[in-house]
């Protein structure tokens, strides 16, 4: 990853910070692209914080403010960042908004929030970083994005949030069929557990739920796995975290616990399929 440049939605905070300083510490280049500028009390975390954390751990970091529902502030900051360090490797598309409502409890403000930038934004960075993925050795694209278990219980209850998260799991479907030639990877990675991010502790139940969360490293060293794999050859899968992990010879997940003691609670949107198969301890979600 030493030199290599990845494009990352949502790298001012959780997951998406915890992905840029994976790739940061194997020398790698990151375009921190989020909106925060400035700390808000509930959303710790600024570009500018992110960047310095990117920096210490090793890595070169560009911070780049960006709405990505606007094309414009999205073809700016692609050219900032082949600008700055000349392509693009990896776009990991890990931005999202969410709302946990039924129907009628969702406006359409939060409705077309969502939409736009989940489903929209996957779509609009994808295609605005192809051309500088398609120069690169070995390109990726990532999204932040469960399996597509079309089942009613994933939509009942949050028919807004699953369509949006969905359609950016439709972007990687649709995708890596379509970029297969070009030989540019399209994955979604997803983690078998909830983990401790500021919607988990805003919206889920704060520390009691922060606390039988993993820590976002756990999706981070997945996603390293992941875009570490020769890309013709790793191309339409919708991976969980922990199996990437098992597969790359991981076997102790309690480093990843909040509290070790505890189980980890089972994510939205997990597939009965992938429950089954984990030797994990894991405690069931309540809205799944």
């Amino acid at each position: 990853m030493r030199g290599k440049t990845l494009f990352v939605t949502g790298a001012s905070r959780g997951i998406g910070l915890a992905i840029a300083l994976r790739a940061a510490r194997e020398g790698a280049n990151v375009a921190i692209v989020a909106k925060t500028t400035q700390a808000h009390p509930k959303l710790p975390g600024t570009i500018f914080t992110a960047a310095d954390e990117i920096e210490r751990a090793g890595g070169k970091a560009l911070p780049l403010a960006c709405d990505i529902r606007f094309e414009e502030q999205v073809n700016d900051a692609v050219q900032k960042t082949v600008e700055r360090f000349g392509g693009i490797d990896a776009c990991i598309n890990n931005a999202s908004a969410i709302s946990l409502t039924a129907v009628v409890d969702t406006d359409m403000k939060r409705y077309d929030l969502m939409n736009q930038v989940n489903a929209r934004g996957t779509f609009l960075c994808s295609k605005a970083t192809i051309p500088q993925l398609a120069k690169a050795a070995n390109p990726h694209i990532l999204n932040i994005a469960p399996p597509l278990d079309m089942e009613a219980r994933w939509f009942a209850g949050r028919v807004a949030y699953t369509m949006a998260k969905f359609g950016m799991s439709m972007c990687t479907l649709g995708m890596a069929e379509e970029l297969r030639e070009q030989g540019i990877a399209v994955n979604s990675l997803w983690p078998l557990t909830t983990i401790d991010t500021a919607a988990v502790r805003n919206l889920l139940g704060g520390e009691a739920a922060a606390s039988i969360s993993r820590r976002p490293e756990i999706v981070a060293d997945a996603a390293y796995a992941i875009l570490c794999r020769p890309s013709r050859a790793c191309t339409g899968n919708f991976f969980i975290d922990e199996e990437v992990l098992r597969e790359a010879g991981v076997t102790d997940f309690s480093i990843y616990a909040n509290d070790p003691s505890q189980a980890p609670v089972v994510d939205i949107f997990v597939p009965d399929a992938v429950i089954e198969r984990s030797s994990t301890r894991l405690t069931p979600n309540s809205r799944r």
